[in-house]
């Protein structure tokens, strides 16, 4: 008889999961809340399916596990009665890797900048070829092992605290947590059981492998311990670590990996990211020269303090991807004053008095959303609005040559959009109309 396995969340990872384990002999359930539209499909490999609902039936304790999509809060009745009956539970990266065992992984993780590093591994691994990208970034990597099971690959992989929850084996070659803030908050119990499970990422390793830690990061420091792997220490300031920049250039151990004026991206915390991609591109066997090459030609990533344009010396950037008070900070540290911010949007339960500290930078803040009010005790000058729209026309009609019009939110979309590459794409939109108006 063949093992069963539920799978509960319908997504791209949970239909690409129950795939992968149908192929490799498992009686698979699936179920979600939803319509599923690849019904057909799963029943026709013989996987039952369970649209629109979980029905008790499904409540058993003869599982050989469950696969549970990341963003299903374990609290969620359903989930939580397996929880409470002892059920493994487990997220498709975990089945993923247990297939896919020719795959090298560089896994990235942290509370802000993993896209940028992921995205930045992923061309350098493209340069050496047999390269994928996957995890958080929205390619399952159940899907990835799926088709190519059975070859050699590199992998980019992003991975959540909602992913690294859920792994019981997985072990990459190389691993970062690249830094931490309070987020998640909505999820979480706590900021010390979200940063603990960042610290999952390396808890499989091996004394080859290698875990890069944030030494400019306290909270990384006082998190990252027991390390089983060679730990590559990095710093944007310090020069007693294996990682590290001098005399404008980047440093791993006497290694030069590249020189900072080859890349083309403003600001200390994109330095450090791309510190990081280095080594772990060098880690995963990419060549000096193509890691250079990508340095000199990397292009921000889409809704992280993106550039569109400027008309009447009035410049916009969409940081749509800034969902929490961390990723903010460093995009208000890169302009030195007459910011109109756009922030506000789903309460996550995170404070925002870090963001205190830049009030002398803030013109005005533009607040929109179910958090707009909170932002009063923040800045000086704040101004409330329901919606994003509002807010960009507030900045616009208040611009003046020189200001810098910012979507920075520090809170997730979900308020109003069904993700923040909704909410920037729309704010896009608007701004690139107003650009081409006479």
């Amino acid at each position: 008889m063949k093992p069963s396995v539920l799978v509960i969340g319908a997504a791209k990872s949970g239909v690409a999961v129950a795939k992968l384990l149908n192929r490799h002999g498992y009686a698979v359930i699936i179920t979600d809340m939803q319509e599923i539209k690849e019904k057909a499909e799963l029943q026709e490999r013989g996987i039952q399916v369970y649209e629109k609902g979980h029905p008790d039936i499904l409540k058993r304790e003869d599982y050989a596990f469950i696969v549970k999509n990341p963003g299903i809060k374990y609290t969620v009745p359903f989930v939580n009665y397996f929880v409470q009956h002892q059920v493994k539970i487990v997220t498709e990266v975990e089945i993923g890797y247990r297939y896919a065992s020719h795959f090298h992984y560089g896994a990235i993780t942290g509370t802000n900048g993993k896209t940028t590093i992921t995205t930045m591994l992923y061309e350098m691994l493209q340069r050496k070829g047999n390269a994928i990208v996957a995890g958080n970034i929205g390619f399952p990597l159940s899907a990835l092992a799926y088709d190519f099971e059975e070859e050699e690959k590199y992998v980019a992989l992003e991975l959540s605290n909602f992913q690294l929850l859920g792994i019981e084996t997985f072990a990459p070659e190389v691993s970062v947590v690249c830094n931490l803030a309070p987020d998640h908050l909505d999820y979480m119990p706590s900021v010390e059981a979200y940063y603990e499970s960042k610290m999952r990422i390396y808890e499989n390793c091996q004394k080859e492998d290698w875990f890069l830690r944030n030494v400019d990061d306290p909270t990384v420091v006082a998190y990252a311990k027991n390390i089983p792997c060679t730990t590559i220490d990095f710093s944007l300031t310090r020069q007693d670590v294996d990682l590290y920049r001098k005399d404008g250039k980047v440093w791993l151990h006497d290694l030069m990996l590249f020189e900072e004026s080859r890349f083309p991206i403003v600001g200390d915390y994109n330095l450090s990211n791309a510190m990081v991609a280095a080594c772990m591109a060098y880690k995963l066997g990419v060549s000096l020269a193509d890691i250079q090459a990508t340095i000199s030609s990397f292009q921000p990533v889409e809704h992280r303090l993106e550039y569109i344009g400027e008309k009447d010396g009035v410049k916009f950037y969409n940081d749509s991807k800034a969902t929490n008070t961390h990723a903010v900070t460093a995009a208000l540290s890169s302009f030195d004053k007459n910011i109109l911010l756009l922030a506000g949007g789903h309460d996550k339960g995170i404070s925002f008095l870090d963001l205190k500290q830049y009030d002398d930078r803030v013109k005005c803040c533009i607040a929109f959303g179910e958090t707009r009010e909170q932002f009063k005790p923040i800045f000086t000058h704040v101004e409330t609005v329901e919606t994003m729209q509002e807010a960009l026309h507030t900045a616009i009609a208040k611009a003046q040559s020189g200001d810098i019009i910012l979507l920075s939110p520090a809170c997730s979309s979900y308020d109003q959009f069904p993700n923040y590459e909704v909410r920037g794409t729309l704010f896009k939109e608007m701004v690139r109309a107003y650009l081409e108006k006479a």
